[in-house]
Formats: structure tokens, C-alpha cells, sequence
């Protein structure tokens, strides 16, 4: 793509100002360039750390204007920034991931179709447009996960359904205004483990990875990340890259990609579907690669700002095993509604804890406040102090 690599000194531009963001322009920065941030909180993360920050809305023309005139490239850090602003900023300068990568990220039914025609197994599922379709949905796709083709994130947007009667309630209770909300839902099956891919595609297509990460959710958030060398066996492991370079590829997908797998059980869903199959992707850094940032010799941001830059791209390699903790604001408020801080020196006491908190200023239950990572010579150490570091801030064990 003509300009690029951009020199260090140009400005890089993310829309969404959350702690991706802010991770985001850490990394930037550290490469000598300048960032700007597109958000309208005062007191986004990402924008409290930036050379630039524009506070109007996604679609705001002023605020793209001014954003594509200061800017050298741009990414997105938010899965849900309107595809329209970044289709808008394409015209004028290089955009990654672009907005054809992005609208099939944003709605769940274009991205189930996107994994069956990529040849990637998925849970069996159907859309669900309006009432007369939740009447037609086949008995085999209970007990299933409703969810909202678009908007839903976290845990949000999706309820859990065992029987028809508890499908249609949970349809109405997902409808909101006046159009109706399309929702997908998918069967729900017996899981081994939860895993993650999290890749970076250049503009000439070079494709690298982080190690593979295994997830631990609760409540739909994901609580903590284990990553060492055997987590998965070598046939799953290379069944996965295989399945997200293929779904980064036929994307034509620019930046940072996350592929989030599902490891069944064995049974006659393992049979019928195999060892793995595809839960979602996210078009931008992941909660699940937060770690990389003092595990590896390459983080996901820093590789997000070479896709963005023209920059060579080189495989990450983990130099230490790690175990990550997501930092929700139910800590804070463990002792009631008024907020406690909880015990940092405590938490830093121990060996190989990195602590990074997002500067964000009001806790709120399920609000991710920061992140802390344990590393360690091996597997059975960092598990250790990530227990104790569990204990010291009342997140319970696993």
C-alpha cells in the first residue's frame, strides 16, 4: 500500500477510547509515533494518554474530518464502532481492519456464515428474525444460548434457554424499542476448555500469532487466561491456527484479529463436529492477549501498530509462562456500595505480578478496571501466585 511503512513521528489514529485504546497508544508511543483518539467520554483511557483526543461521536463529520486531516492510518480498538466511520476514513487514508472485516464482526449471524463458508465448524444455530420464525425453531437447539445478532458483548445481549417456553420469553425479553432485534440461537454444548487464537494479518497478508491461549469465563467475562507451551495438544493447536488464519485470510482481514474456540467433549457433538469449533471473533486486541504485554518479545498492541504502520511483522515468542487475571469493578465494592481500593502493595509484594489498571475512575460490577499478569519460570509457579494473587484481592479460585 503506497506510504507506508509510515515514519516514527507520523500519528496513528484509534476510534474508541477504552483501555484498549490506552494499551494501544503505549505501544505506538514507545515506537516513537504520535496517536489521536476519536471518543466522546472526557475521560476515556485511551484519550487521557494521547497526543490527540477528538470528543465527538463515531459518525460525527467534524470530528472524521478533523481525525483523517491529523492522521496518518487508523485502527479501532471497540468491535462496535459503526462500521460507516471507518468506511468514511478509507476513502482518505489506510484503515485496519477495514469496514467489510468489521461489519461481519459486528453481527453474529454474518459471522457464522462467514466460519461455514471459511469450512470452520460452528455450534449448531439459526437466526430468529420475528415470531413466526421462534415458532419454527427445531427442539434439537435446546438447551441453547439466545443471543442478539449485534450489541451484545461480555455476557450482554444473550440469555441462557433450556425449553421453548424459556426460548420465547427470552426472545421478548431481548426485544427493545420499536424494531425488532434479530437473535441467533445456538445449541449449547458439552465444553473441555475455552480457547482463543489471537493473530496479525499485514496489508500484504503476512499472518503471525500469539501462543495460544486457554480461558476460564464467568458470567460471560472472560476471568483468567493460562498460557505455556503443551496447553493444548499439538493437533489442536495446529487445528485452531489453521481454522483463524483461514478465517483472517478470506476476510482479507488487516490488524489484529482474536478467534475465540469452544474444545468439546467427547461425545456425539465431538463426533459429529470435531475436537473444535468457532464461538466468535473479535476485530481488534483481545482481553485474551493482554498477557502479552510481559509474557512475550512482541505484545498484541505492539503488533496492531505494525499492521497499522507497514511494519515488518515477527512471531511473538513467550519467553515466560503466565497466568492473567481480569480486574472487574466487584473488587472495589466488595464491602458495599461505597468503593475500597484494594490492597496494591499487598498484590506487588509477590514475585512476578504485573499490574495494570486502566485509569478508569468509577468501579461498577462487571466493569473491567485493569488486568494483572503472573509470570514465572514455569506453569506450576505462576499458577501458585496467581492463587495468591487471587486470594489477596478476593477473586475466587479456579
Amino acid at each position: 500500500m503506497s506510504g507506508l511503512p509510515l515514519k516514527p513521528g507520523a500519528m496513528l489514529g484509534v476510534l474508541g477510547g477504552g483501555q484498549l485504546g490506552r494499551m494501544w497508544s503505549h505501544a505506538a508511543q514507545s515506537l516513537g509515533y504520535r496517536t489521536a483518539v476519536l471518543d466522546p467520554d472526557p475521560d476515556s483511557p485511551a484519550g487521557l494518554v494521547s497526543h490527540l483526543h477528538i470528543q465527538t461521536t463515531y459518525l460525527d463529520p467534524q470530528g472524521l474530518a478533523h481525525m483523517a486531516s491529523q492522521c496518518a492510518a487508523i485502527t479501532t480498538e471497540f468491535e462496535n464502532v459503526p462500521a460507516e466511520a471507518l468506511a468514511q476514513l478509507q476513502q482518505q487514508l489506510p484503515v485496519s481492519p477495514g469496514p467489510d472485516a468489521v461489519r461481519v464482526a459486528q453481527d453474529r449471524a454474518l459471522e457464522k456464515a462467514h466460519f461455514v463458508r471459511c469450512g470452520v465448524p460452528v455450534a449448531p444455530h439459526q437466526v430468529i428474525h420475528n415470531a413466526a420464525e421462534l415458532a419454527l425453531v427445531p427442539e434439537d437447539l435446546l438447551p441453547g444460548i439466545l443471543k442478539t445478532t449485534r450489541l451484545g458483548y461480555d455476557g450482554k445481549g444473550q440469555v441462557r434457554v433450556n425449553s421453548s417456553a424459556e426460548l420465547e420469553a427470552g426472545f421478548a425479553r431481548l426485544q427493545s424499542g420499536t424494531e425488532p432485534v434479530v437473535c441467533i440461537l445456538e445449541k449449547r454444548l458439552p465444553l473441555a476448555a475455552e480457547c482463543s487464537v489471537v493473530l496479525a494479518r499485514s496489508h500484504d497478508g503476512q499472518t503471525v500469532h500469539l501462543p495460544l491461549q486457554t480461558n476460564l469465563h464467568r458470567d460471560g467475562i472472560l476471568a483468567v487466561t493460562e498460557v505455556y507451551d503443551g496447553a493444548l495438544s499439538a493437533e489442536t493447536t495446529e487445528l485452531a491456527l489453521r481454522s483463524a488464519y483461514d478465517i483472517a485470510r478470506q476476510l482479507n482481514y488487516v490488524g489484529v484479529l482474536c478467534v475465540e474456540f469452544f474444545l468439546l467433549q467427547d461425545g456425539p457433538e465431538r463426533d459429529a463436529l470435531g475436537p473444535l469449533v468457532v464461538n466468535e471473533i473479535a476485530p481488534r486486541p483481545h482481553n485474551s492477549g493482554h498477557h502479552s504485554i510481559n509474557s512475550c518479545d512482541v505484545s498484541q498492541f505492539e503488533l496492531q501498530v505494525r499492521c497499522m504502520a507497514g511494519l515488518p511483522l515477527t512471531p511473538p515468542r513467550l519467553h515466560s509462562p503466565c497466568v492473567m487475571l481480569n480486574l472487574l469493578g466487584d473488587m472495589w465494592l466488595q464491602q458495599g456500595d461505597t468503593p475500597v481500593e484494594p490492597n496494591w502493595a499487598q498484590l506487588l509484594a509477590l514475585p512476578g505480578v504485573h499490574l495494570h489498571l486502566y485509569g478508569k475512575t468509577q468501579a461498577k460490577p462487571g466493569r473491567k478496571m485493569g488486568h494483572v499478569t503472573v509470570t514465572a519460570a514455569d506453569m506450576t509457579q505462576a499458577r501458585r501466585v496467581a492463587l495468591q494473587a487471587a486470594g489477596v484481592l478476593g477473586i475466587a479460585p479456579w
